[in-house]
């Protein structure tokens, strides 16, 4: 049966379509061609700026082919669009800029789809769970071509771990949305960083472990500044015109804490979903810039995946204080605040957006400051395996400060 595609999904296809001439414009198909086995086989863990290791043109296009295939995945299950799914299609397309690629996903999402079968459900109920839980693609590219393992056939070995990681990612997703209630919007980050935990504490065990990483590029704001806003006011533009010509509702979704789960899309629409989007992506963007950090692969997919989250729980009023809380931290730490790790850190920090929405403004700030001490220090565990780091900070500061923060809230009033 032939599936009708939502015009949502077009404008994915159609953004995906501009990158790839981007990249053919920007570099000849020789550079592209060899930046894109740099990516297919070099080691992608945190943190491995595509931009730097491959150049502009294969890293786009890279994005580009990561985002269609998960668009096609995606209409051959048959679901329709909503916050998830936007929010899931931009945190693809921002870490296929930095740790994911066109062939690493798919033994995680081929676990997840074993999972699937093995419950006897429908694969529709986990497309989502595998398409975010390619944050452990990294595992494919170390455990193939950078592990040294004691026996031969290391790629199907890899293979094999990384489709059994996706096969019992499931359930622990599923459990950790238990302990942190809903307040860390990166929830698979938090269950990919304790399986990534549990795997490179293994491979240690048997004097395995990875060195670490740290490509990022410079140079390049002023054309990424361009492309960036402009992509940003475009849809806002189209926002506006899909929601009556008006900014109708966009401060009753203002008022929103955002907590897990919190479905912009089908709550208010798509018009003012990408008017909130866009809003986001410019206040994103302007903070890296004013800060003096560099518009490159690993920023550019913060500020993708905050603005995908803009369907699915954030907008400026939750994100704000933990930006805020999470850049008073960095102004007071030994760590530079243009620093990448920094720069990451406060970016994804927006994971704890409905800590704030829920809490308060102070409270939201508290959990940014705290954030950023702890997800500077939780990267060795998982030997960089776990593209969302932050998720799995987010994770643990929740279930820190949640107990704590309704504890003290019970005992003011």
């Amino acid at each position: 049966m032939q599936r009708k595609i939502h015009s949502t999904y077009y404008l994915f296809i159609y953004l995906c379509l501009f990158f790839i001439a981007f990249g053919f414009i920007v570099d000849t198909p020789r550079e592209i061609y060899l930046g894109f086995k740099e990516i297919l086989f070099e080691p992608n863990i945190l943190i491995t700026d595509y931009i730097e290791l491959a150049g502009i043109g294969a890293a786009f296009i890279n994005m580009s082919l990561v985002v269609l295939s998960s668009v096609f995945l995606l209409i051959c299950v048959g679901i329709k669009p909503n916050g998830s799914t936007v929010a899931s299609l931009f945190t693809m397309a921002g870490f296929a800029l930095f740790g994911k690629n066109i062939v690493n996903i798919w033994p995680i999402i081929f676990g997840i789809w074993l999972y699937s079968k093995y419950q006897k459900e429908k694969f529709m109920n986990y497309v989502l769970i595998a398409l975010f839980g390619t944050t452990l693609s990294p595992t494919v590219n170390q455990l193939a071509f950078v592990a040294d393992l004691p026996f031969d056939g290391t790629i199907i070995i890899a293979l094999l771990i990384s489709t059994f990681i996706g096969f019992i990612l499931p359930p622990i997703a599923a459990y950790c949305l238990k302990l942190h209630q809903g307040y860390n919007l990166y929830n698979i980050g938090f269950a990919a960083g304790l399986l990534g935990t549990l795997l490179m504490s293994l491979l240690r065990a048997f004097g395995i472990n990875f060195e670490t990483r740290l490509l990022w590029s410079t140079g390049n704001n002023s054309l990424f500044s361009i492309i960036l806003f402009s992509i940003f006011l475009v849809m806002i533009i189209v926002g506006y015109i899909g929601n009556g010509k008006s900014f109708k509702d966009l401060f009753k979704l203002f008022k929103q804490p955002g907590r897990l789960v919190s479905d912009y899309y089908l709550v208010f629409g798509r018009g003012i979903t990408l008017i909130n989007m866009g809003i986001l992506g410019i206040y994103a963007t302007v903070f890296v810039l004013l800060i003096g950090a560099e518009l490159n692969g690993p920023t550019i997919g913060g500020i993708l995946t905050i603005v995908g989250f803009g369907a699915f729980g954030k907008h400026l009023r939750n994100v704000f204080p933990i930006m805020i809380g999470a850049t008073l931290s960095s102004l007071l730490n030994i760590w530079q605040i243009n620093s990448p790790g920094m720069v990451l850190g406060i970016l994804f920090s927006s994971t704890l957006a409905p800590i704030a929405g829920h809490f308060g403004w102070a409270y939201g700030a508290l959990s940014g400051f705290l954030h950023i001490c702890l997800v500077m220090n939780l990267g060795y565990l998982h030997g960089g395996l776990n593209l969302y780091n932050n998720g799995f900070a987010g994770g643990i500061a929740c279930i820190i400060l949640i107990p704590i923060i309704t504890a003290f809230r019970k005992e003011l009033e």
